[in-house]
């Protein structure tokens, strides 16, 4: 979980009451009065991005956002992900940065909830493994933590699994976190994650 304060909380609201609209057909004015949209005074020194998808909303710019991530990392991309099936966009990318010698872990869970979604993503391992890419089973339960870590610096944390139905059908949200402190805490879980982990 993570806790936000400052503006990106308006933009998370905003996210809600579109979401609580395309459910229930209030009104607009309705929502927009009993949704305590205001805005909000800047708490602490992170740049946050609040980025929704899903259907209605822009078509690919979730996996523009992670690309792009991906494609300008330089030292460690950590990524975990309950479910691992990329499209071959974000394939390529993972596959390329390991290529260039960016240290690029994946972190999923040992078992997960579907039979076929285990195999799916199995089926990703040898290109991704061929391409120096590392891949580690997290043996502590059903690891259900979304979040993707370039060099410390640049965070993705949020409902998206790195599979195509988050990418393109699921209503997502995700956070993107422009700030070398809030990387580093992320790291942190990510790298006690990895110590629960074989590869």
């Amino acid at each position: 979980m993570v806790r936000m304060r400052g503006p990106a909380v308006e933009a998370i609201n905003g996210v809600l009451l579109s979401d609580w609209f395309l459910e229930t057909k209030v009104s607009v004015e309705e929502l927009i009065g009993s949704g305590d949209l205001r805005e909000r005074p800047t708490k602490g020194i992170a740049n946050v991005q609040v980025l929704p998808s899903g259907p209605g909303r822009s078509s690919d710019a979730l996996l523009q956002m992670l690309l792009m991530m991906l494609y300008a990392a330089r030292r460690r991309v950590i990524v975990t992900t309950p479910y691992l099936v990329p499209d071959d966009a974000m394939l390529r990318a993972l596959r390329s940065a390991a290529a260039r010698g960016v240290h690029v872990t994946v972190i999923v869970p040992a078992r997960v909830d579907s039979l076929l979604v285990r195999f799916a993503s199995r089926s990703y391992y040898d290109d991704l493994m061929t391409a120096g890419v590392r891949i580690q089973h997290f043996h502590g339960g059903l690891l259900h933590t979304k979040s993707i870590v370039v060099d410390e610096q640049v965070t993705m944390f949020g409902t998206a699994n790195l599979d195509m139905r988050s990418l393109w059908l699921n209503f997502e949200v995700s956070l993107f976190v422009y700030d070398a402190e809030f990387g580093a805490r992320v790291h942190a879980l990510q790298t006690e994650y990895l110590r629960d982990s074989t590869p």
